[in-house]
């Protein structure tokens, strides 16, 4: 058989394809051709930002037993394995100096080169505890670093090594990260430095603590990798990776990132004055739900509902009250509970913000003085109400009985009126209340006393859910009444 020689016809056929295309016809494109073209290249990443992120190691100085004897840490050690302590077993002395405190490593992690002049972003749970912070670049060159300063809230750290000329990474804009974005982090996973995985972002605004709205993604972060940096397709910083979402204590598919403009402001505060200052107005807040906010005219769910208000905070004295929706915050819209801590968290202690409140059917704009952010303080207890006995009346068709509040107990609550749950039955007990709490208005309508309440009752359509805003204590929120059909 003779072959057949293809190649005049193959050089025929790109021919035309060639001039076809110069044309401007459209050819038809494999699905999987235009796949292999879709699929990122990492290599010009890893060397352009490679160079710029760190291994850390940390160590702390541990006390060594003495001679013949089990120190604390060793006998933890039984207790925390549930192995049982021999009782025999000889305990080192307390505060025995027999022999000098080791160095012994306490973890692994990563980081990333902020300034050529070598300071370094991490985590504040990789140096937290550190006695001793060793900083090793992709050049084989190890530092001794200084502890800038960390912010537990964010779990941002900055430290400083001495060294200049160094490789800085490029900040990206956290705007521009859309979700489905290719992302690549670098880091060091069980110690393994230098360590490159790569995937996509599966979500933006992942609330998982007050001051942050973390990113999502599906790239494969293991510890070691806490504090390295999660780079976009440009090749600039977008997060600090931060936290796994796992059952094993390994990756699982969800991955969660500081995002960088959030970790900036917090490296700026620790670069400039070795701490974080942080802005509040004193309130307790809770999300409001579907039910609520169609049932007082909000309309959406949104907003953050006042459940208490701190006693000579800005927000006391700016007029805020609990059961107060804030709907804005200096501007700015508050969508869902969480974003009120981070927006007031931003704003710098003894400015002047425009807190607007949605409260019973309308929209007040109250002006409050930021201060800062303290130490949490325990809730007020309240003293044992008076029992009064009940009055009977319109309240009893869903459940309840109702009596007036002493002098005295509106006074403890900060309140001008309202009504004192006496028994909670049927419809009420089902809404959540209970004997001794305060109902202070009634389907937007504010109540002072007993007469109050039975009219603003009696204007309601009682075969729909009825909605109350009562006090438990300190805390405010409301309850829909559903009458049983």
């Amino acid at each position: 058989m003779h072959e057949l020689n293809l190649k005049p016809l193959r050089s025929c056929l790109a021919a035309g394809l060639l001039a076809l295309a110069a044309a401007g016809a459209v050819l038809p494109v494999s699905p999987a051709w235009a796949q292999a073209r879709a699929l990122p290249d990492f290599t010009d990443l890893v060397e352009q930002v490679g160079p710029s992120v760190v291994n850390i190691r940390t160590s702390e100085k541990v006390k060594a037993a003495a001679a013949g004897g089990v120190d604390e840490q060793m006998l933890e050690f039984f207790r925390r394995f549930g192995i049982p302590v021999p009782p025999n077993l000889p305990r080192a002395p307390r505060g025995d100096r027999s022999q000098p405190d080791e160095d012994q490593p306490r973890g692994v992690g990563s980081g990333f080169i902020l300034t050529a002049d070598g300071f370094v972003m991490t985590n504040a749970h990789v140096v937290e505890g550190a006695d001793e912070v060793i900083v090793t670049l992709t050049d084989k060159r190890e530092f001794k670093a200084k502890i800038i300063g960390a912010d537990k809230r964010s779990d941002v750290a900055v430290v400083k090594i001495e060294a200049t000329g160094l490789p800085a990474v490029k900040i990206g804009d956290i705007n521009r990260l859309k979700v489905g974005e290719w992302v690549m982090a670098i880091g060091s996973p069980f110690g393994l430095e230098n360590t490159v995985t790569a995937g996509i972002v599966s979500a933006k605004q992942r609330d998982t603590g007050d001051y942050l709205p973390f990113i999502q993604t599906d790239v494969a972060i293991n510890p070691g990798n806490s504090g390295g940096p999660l780079i976009n397709m440009r090749g600039e910083v977008v997060g600090i990776n931060s936290q796994i979402y796992s059952r094993s204590g390994g990756f699982q598919g969800i991955s969660f990132a500081i995002p960088i403009d959030e970790a900036a402001r917090v490296s700026d505060q620790l670069r400039s004055t070795g701490k974080v200052t942080r802005g509040r107005i004193g309130v307790q807040i809770e999300q409001v739900s579907k039910d609520v906010a169609e049932s007082i005219g909000l309309g959406k769910p949104q907003g953050a509902l006042v459940r208490g208000v701190e006693s000579g905070a800005p927000a006391e004295k700016a007029g805020i009250e609990a059961g107060d929706i804030i709907i804005k915050f200096d501007g700015k819209q508050i969508e869902k509970s969480s974003d009120l801590p981070r927006i007031v968290g931003n704003v710098k202690p003894g400015t002047k913000a425009v807190v607007t409140v949605f409260r019973r059917g309308s929209s007040k704009d109250l002006s409050v003085v930021i201060a800062e952010v303290e130490a949490d303080k325990p809730a007020r207890k309240t003293s044992a109400p008076e029992v009064k006995p009940p009055v009977a009346g319109p309240a009893q068709v869903l459940g309840l009985a109702v009596s007036e509040l002493s002098e005295a107990q509106k006074k403890e609550l900060k309140v001008k009126g309202g009504v004192k749950v006496d028994t909670a039955e049927g419809a009420a007990a089902r809404a959540g209340l209970r004997e001794g709490d305060v109902i202070v208005a009634v389907a937007n309508s504010e109540v002072t006393s007993v007469r109050e309440f039975d009219a603003a009752l009696a204007k309601v359509d009682k075969s729909k859910p009825v909605n109350v805003l009562f006090r438990r204590g300190e805390w405010a929120q409301y309850a829909l009444i559903r009458p049983a059909r």
